[in-house]
């Protein structure tokens, strides 16, 4: 009997998965491309007789043995809304379909970034307002990772445009495929595929990987293995790595008083803030929950005053007392800390500020800049950036596959379900996690670009991207050596493949602010790049690029294409320019003077006699840059020289 109830089980299940039903990207309100054969595709019982009705198209195929199925439409103007129905031994029928240009916005948090999101975009109640267009329709994909590439995404559903829909939409792929829209009069469909945080290697194929050479030992290291087999081997590496830190065992007792001042906590480690834990040295390599905390001393004038408490960022989430009382507490990371404590908490003497972290996954703990770690009380500001105590109270040892754990994981599980569809090209905004590997990028983001148009099967797809705006990650300019810089040059490399364009956005950037909140101008810049490479029309789409260099006794004269109407300095008078450089044979670089001269530019420095390299917006914050041409468009970041970079020699591990 049990034998009996087996089979019939399995039958059962059998026929369930073999209901008719088509990919998560399907559905009702969606956008398909216009002007190219249309896929649709999805799975049924083996053999079934699939009828696909579309507009006036009307086409029947089988199903494999496997269950699979596709059927390909001739290609279909503008237009709609029309109603797809797929019969077979049910039918499913997807109404409101428009026929119009389908782009895939990607990379992380700067494209992920929504309207309404963390630090929400300029003017975001108004643009939230406003963003009534029908013919735009949003879809987000579910994030997810995967080992291997699946058949189908976790999830998501197609959106119109609307004020109550767009809040938690891709901000710049909104702007981008709004102006799209408002040029064009076609139908728009926006597919954000975005995680935060997250490598490019990432988002590239196993395959892709495979073609290239300079990944040969990368393949070697990091075959490609199930999603299962990297999460045995992700809780075997870390169990391995708790017994090795003595942190298999952990001792909470006492946690009630962790927070309070008269806790002893000499037995516990030091950690430098601010930094993630795992940017330490030596590195805490865990995810989980830890206390952190540090003894400040308080004069008779500011004992009992109100103050105010700042704590940079924190990664993810956090709870902070002083003295044992909460004073505040955010759930979610990239949200500065700025705690106001009541009058009559502070104590002279010795006082305690104890944060418990939450980190749910990836990096964790106090970030950010030294100068926003501080306590102010009574005029009076005491820095709280150098050492800190900390102990673990919980670790994470179920967390799964990490998005940045393993090459291809995000590919596999958020480009690769959806890579049948025809679409018009994609969006790119990301770069901020390679930035330490920026002279690999030169590799790995022509390989992104060629292997999602191998994937798509469209060998000329548009690709456009952003490069990296202004920011002060590391403080670094040409002289200490810049990841940033590094990471813009190699995404301008980028920009020489046919069919892509990259939008420069060192002048909306901001000092102290990874996600600047102005994302109107970025997708605006994109759009320009679309509308004149993809859409033929006839305009200006980027900023003066540059092309040779002269020296001329103590000055040097540097060439541009791309001036289009004229340089021109968008800060100051006509002619005042700022962000140059020069450095003779000895390599130290000096602030220059530089003037706009008819179609060029002329740099000298008073340092130096001899002028040997130009450089111009190099460094991780280069908001003070302000060569543009009179169409509105800034100067991209450049170098005259190819001496030797911060990043050499460092490559991607997982």
């Amino acid at each position: 009997m049990k034998r009996i109830i087996l089979g019939l089980s399995v039958l059962l299940t059998g026929t369930l998965n073999a209901q008719l039903r088509l990919p998560k990207i399907f559905g009702d309100s969606m956008v398909l491309q216009r002007n190219a054969p249309m896929r649709i595709w999805g799975w049924a019982s083996p053999a079934e007789n699939i009828t696909v009705q579309f507009h006036n198209q009307n086409k029947t195929v089988h199903a494999s043995a496997s269950g699979s199925w596709e059927a390909v439409l001739a290609p279909e103007a503008a237009g709609g809304p029309y109603q797809l129905q797929v019969t077979g031994k049910t039918t499913i029928t997807l109404k409101g379909i428009l026929m119009g240009d389908l782009w895939v916005c990607s990379g992380q948090s700067n494209m992920e970034m929504p309207l309404n999101g963390w630090g929400q975009v300029y003017n975001y109640e108004q643009e939230i307002a406003s963003a009534n267009y029908p013919a735009i329709r949003l879809f987000t994909v579910e994030k997810d990772v995967q080992g291997q590439p699946v058949p189908d995404i976790k999830g998501g559903y197609w959106q119109t445009c609307t004020p109550r829909n767009i809040p938690p939409f891709s901000a710049v792929g909104y702007f981008f495929g709004r102006a799209l829209h408002q040029q064009l009069k076609v139908p728009v469909g926006l597919i954000n595929s975005t995680w935060g945080g997250t490598n490019i290697e990432s988002w590239i194929s196993n395959a892709g990987f495979r073609t290239e050479p300079a990944y040969a030992e990368l393949m070697k290291l990091a075959p490609e293995k199930s999603t299962a087999e990297l999460s045995a081997q992700k809780e075997k590496v870390v169990r391995d790595y708790l017994h090795s830190v003595n942190l298999d065992k952990i001792d909470t007792s006492g946690l009630s008083r962790w927070p309070v001042v008269e806790y002893d906590d000499n037995k516990w480690n030091n950690m430098t803030v601010p930094a993630l834990w795992e940017n330490q040295q030596p590195a805490v390599k865990i995810d989980g929950i830890l206390w952190f905390r540090k003894e400040i001393i308080i004069d008779e004038a500011g004992a009992g005053k109100p103050a105010v408490l700042k704590l940079g960022m924190i990664d993810d989430n956090d709870i902070t007392y002083v003295n044992g009382i909460k004073v505040g507490g955010i759930t979610g990371y990239n949200v500065p800390r700025v705690y106001n404590i009541n009058a009559g908490i502070l104590k002279k003497g010795k006082n305690i500020i104890a944060v418990r972290i939450e980190d749910t996954g990836g990096g964790g703990g106090i970030y950010g800049e030294a100068a926003d770690c501080s306590l102010a009380v009574d005029g009076k500001t005491t820095s709280l950036a150098g050492t800190w105590k900390y102990n673990v109270e919980s670790i994470i040892l179920n967390a799964g596959v990490g998005p940045n754990d393993y090459p291809s994981v995000l590919y596999n599980a958020m480009i690769h379900p959806i890579e049948k569809l025809a679409i018009k090209g994609a969006i790119w905004y990301q770069g901020e996690n390679n930035a330490g590997r920026a002279v690999e990028y030169r590799k790995a983001m022509p390989l992104l670009i060629n292997d999602w148009r191998k994937r798509f099967r469209i060998p000329a797809m548009p690709f456009y991207f952003v490069q990296l705006a202004s920011y002060s990650a590391s403080n670094g300019n040409s002289n200490k050596g810049s990841t940033w810089a590094e990471l813009r040059e190699a995404q301008s490399m980028a920009a020489s493949l046919p069919n892509t364009g990259m939008a420069v956005t060192i002048d909306i950037g901001d000092a102290a602010d990874i996600h600047p909140r102005n994302k109107q101008d970025v997708g605006k810049r994109l759009a320009a790049l679309a509308l004149q490479k993809t859409y033929g029309i006839k305009m200006i789409a980027s900023g003066p690029v540059y092309k040779t260099m002269q020296v001329q006794g103590n000055k040097a004269v540097v060439q541009f294409t791309g001036i289009g109407s004229g340089l021109m300095a968008k800060k100051g008078s006509a002619n005042a320019l700022s962000g140059f450089e020069v450095a003779g044979a000895d390599q130290q670089f000096y602030p220059a003077k530089a003037t706009i001269a008819g179609a060029t530019v002329v740099v000298s420095a008073d340092e130096v006699a001899k002028p040997v390299a130009v450089r111009y917006a190099w460094a991780d914050d280069a908001g003070n840059a302000n060569l543009f041409n009179k169409d509105g468009f800034p100067a991209a970041p450049f170098r005259t020289d190819r001496w030797k970079e911060k990043t050499e020699g460092v490559s991607y591990r997982p």
